[in-house]
């Protein structure tokens, strides 16, 4: 099973996971998170999020999901997973992303970092009152 690390901006990675608290009745397993604080300093950010890795993978490797491209959640994220060869990286996390990240963790690394990337876009649209307004921003 796929390990699953959460890491974002405080409250939000430990918001997504109370979200999936909501969801799933219960924390499923090897699901975890780290909220980066504001000063946090990036080496010890870095250090947690490898032990938080190291601690996740039974052998399926680790999705990490990280909330903004660009950001200190998702560089430390790209640091790790350059360091780490059996986790992979999805920037822009939502709940829709997260919930298929989980609900598909049986398949390989790289086919739940897709799943979740798809059900992360494909959840992203926009509403009107128009009924010719409406589209899709992720298709």
């Amino acid at each position: 099973m796929v390990g699953i690390l959460l890491l974002a901006h405080t409250p939000l990675a430990g918001a997504f996971l109370e979200a999936v608290k909501h969801v799933y009745k219960s924390t499923p397993p090897a699901v975890v998170f780290i909220d980066v604080l504001a000063d946090e300093d990036v080496d010890d950010l870095y250090g947690r999020a490898m032990t938080a890795v190291r601690d996740l993978d039974s052998g399926d490797g680790v999705l990490v999901l990280a909330d903004v491209c660009g950001a200190t959640p998702a560089n430390c994220g790209q640091r790790v997973v350059r360091d780490y060869p059996n986790a992979r990286l999805l920037f822009g996390l939502n709940l829709p992303m997260l919930l298929r990240a989980i609900n598909y963790r049986d398949m390989s690394l790289s086919q739940v970092a897709q799943k979740a990337a798809d059900g992360g876009k494909n959840c992203i649209e926009t509403f009107s009152n128009s009924p010719t307004d409406n589209s899709s921003i992720g298709a």
